[in-house]
């Protein structure tokens, strides 16, 4: 299984937000947190601060959008150029052909869930998706505890996984640290957000490898050493 590692920029300096992305070029990919101030109370980032990151930034851009009506404005951000866009499940009215829509514009299409939205009544969709991001923390501020009761959903997804063969990104998002990346991964996650934990380090890079090497640790514990990638 490949680890991914997408730092958060919601914990980055927003003011030198060129020299952060720069601290970060070890990552896979770079977490790019959109907030309304309605789906969820925080306002961050809209279509024009992504673009500008879109320009600057080495890495991917893994947008995450927490925002009312995702239906009309997520394509938008896929047509920006980002990488992956991810919109939330409590938000869309049609989660499939909003997924169909962004693929096609040439994103990779994610769905998100809140700690307390199942996750069951998605599980026979998952093969229209890139990737299930499963919320790690309430949505809406960085620097929140881990919530390990969300791992039994981490586990049915790749269970799900498993037995059909899908090829579908679990990552997982809120409170990732070197201590938790660990739990998540033997959970199932494969792709981990972190925000605090690598942008308030004087070595960013230190922290991407070390969460590489805790990621990579707990899942050769759950599936054994010959998985380790």
């Amino acid at each position: 299984m490949s680890i991914r590692i997408s730092p958060s920029i919601l914990a980055a300096d927003f003011v030198n937000m060129e020299r952060d992305l720069g601290r970060i070029g070890t990552a896979d990919l770079v977490h790019v947190d959109v907030m309304d101030n309605h789906f969820v109370p925080n306002l961050t980032f809209g279509p024009q601060m992504v673009d500008r990151i879109q320009q600057v930034s080495v890495l991917p851009l893994d947008v995450h959008l927490m925002i009312d009506n995702p239906d009309r404005w997520a394509p938008g951000y896929a047509e920006l150029g980002a990488y992956s866009v991810t919109f939330h499940a409590e938000a869309t009215a049609e989660p499939v052909a909003l997924a169909r829509r962004l693929r096609s514009i040439g994103a990779r299409a994610g769905i998100a869930l809140k700690p307390g939205t199942p996750v069951e009544p998605y599980l026979e969709l998952l093969g229209e998706f890139d990737q299930v991001l499963v919320m790690t923390v309430e949505p809406g501020f960085g620097g929140q505890s881990f919530m390990h009761e969300t791992m039994p959903k981490l586990h049915l997804l790749r269970q799900e996984l498993s037995r059909t063969g899908g090829d579908v990104w679990l990552q997982v998002d809120g409170g990732i640290n070197e201590d938790t990346v660990g739990i998540a991964a033997e959970a199932g996650a494969d792709t981990f957000v972190a925000g605090s934990s690598v942008f308030n380090s004087d070595r960013p890079e230190l922290r991407i490898s070390a969460l590489r090497e805790a990621a990579a640790s707990g899942h050769a514990h759950a599936h054994g050493p010959s998985a380790r990638t």
